[in-house]
C-alpha cells in the first residue's frame, strides 16, 4: 500500500537574498512554495504545465519554469522571485522602470514572468535587435498586449541598463 502523505522533506533556499528552511510534501511544486509557505504571491501560476511563463523565477541565476519544478529539487538554490527586483529605497529595476514608461502590460498577470526572463535575457544578449527580443521572449505569452509595446520596453531596458554599466 502506497502511504497517501509522504513525509515532509527539509529544503534549504536563498530566496531574494533571505535565507529558508522549511519542511515541505515532497510533492509541492516550486511555484506553490514561493507562493503559499514563503508569501511571494509576485510568481503567477498560470497554464501548469510550462507554456505561459507566468511563473518564471531564476534559479541560480538562469530562467526557469517555477511550474515544472519540485521545491525539494532547488535545495541550497540562489532563487530570484520578481519582488527580488527591487533596488535600494524601493527604487524599480531598470527592467520594471522600461515596462512602466513603455506601458508594457495591461492585466498585469504575465508581467512578473516576463520581467524576469528579460532580466535574463538581458543579461545574456545585452544589446539585442527586435528580432532577438522576439525569439527571447517567445516562452512567454501575454493574452492582453499585442506585443508592441513589450519588445519596447527591452529595448528601453537594454539602454538602461548599459547606463549603469560603465564598461559598456
Amino acid at each position: 500500500m502506497i502511504d497517501p502523505s509522504p513525509a515532509p522533506i527539509a529544503v534549504r533556499v536563498r530566496v531574494n537574498g533571505r535565507d529558508y528552511a522549511e519542511s515541505v510534501p515532497p510533492r509541492l511544486l516550486l511555484s506553490d512554495f514561493l507562493r503559499h509557505c514563503l508569501g511571494l504571491t509576485g510568481t503567477h501560476v498560470g497554464c501548469e504545465h510550462g507554456v505561459c511563463g507566468a511563473c518564471t523565477v531564476l534559479l541560480d541565476g538562469e530562467a526557469v519554469r517555477a511550474c515544472l519544478l519540485l521545491a525539494v529539487q532547488v535545495e541550497g538554490a540562489d532563487i530570484t522571485t520578481v519582488e527580488g527586483l527591487e533596488g535600494p529605497g524601493g527604487r524599480l529595476h531598470p527592467v520594471q522602470q522600461a515596462f512602466h514608461e513603455m506601458h508594457a502590460l495591461q492585466c498585469g498577470f504575465c508581467t512578473p514572468g516576463f520581467l524576469i526572463s528579460v532580466v535574463a535575457f538581458l543579461r545574456d544578449v545585452p544589446a539585442p535587435s527586435d528580432a532577438e527580443i522576439r525569439r527571447g521572449l517567445a516562452g512567454n505569452l501575454c493574452r492582453c498586449t499585442g506585443y508592441q509595446n513589450i519588445v519596447r520596453a527591452v529595448r528601453m531596458a537594454s539602454q538602461l541598463l548599459a547606463a549603469l554599466d560603465p564598461t559598456a
